[in-house]
């Protein structure tokens, strides 16, 4: 049935066969000219696009950041701490009085001399002294010292 179409239509398509290859001759002549005539403009729009694009590669890859955060969880385990008991043994040895180791408390929460003398209403010269004292006692030389070995020894929690 197509072999007959094509037979009865040979001209006909051979004409139309020919027309499209006139017609592609055609565009791809005036295309010619076009790149003929405007050359210049042609090379350069070619090149702005390829710096343009040369242009945003560099961008995106000097603002990416250098430095990748890295989430990593953890479980981390604690341990509640044990019921404090005072060290009645060790608080002889060091023979502490009950305002000396009330001045101890007080700074182990952080409290400066003058905190500690307004919250026990005493005066500033008395804070110090006790702290002297205290330090004398204890064998240390600071505060922080004083903290830790207390701390060690179970006198204060």
């Amino acid at each position: 049935m197509i072999l007959q179409f094509i037979i009865r239509n040979k001209e006909n398509i051979l004409y139309g066969i020919s027309l499209a290859v006139l017609l592609f001759l055609l565009k791809w002549l005036e295309f010619r000219f076009v790149i003929v005539d405007h050359a210049l403009e042609i090379y350069i729009g070619v090149i702005a696009l390829l710096f343009t694009g040369l242009g945003i590669w560099l961008a995106l890859k000097l603002a990416r950041p250098k430095v990748e955060t890295v989430i990593v969880e953890k479980e981390v385990i604690i341990e509640r701490a044990p019921v404090f008991t005072l060290n009645e043994q060790a608080l002889e040895n060091l023979q502490l009085s009950k305002r000396e180791l009330e001045v101890l408390q007080l700074m182990a929460e952080g409290l400066s001399n003058q905190e500690i003398a307004d919250r026990l209403f005493l005066s500033l010269n008395t804070i110090k002294t006790h702290s002297l004292r205290l330090f004398s006692k204890m064998d240390v030389e600071r505060r922080t010292q004083a903290i830790e070995k207390a701390k060690r020894l179970n006198i204060i929690p």
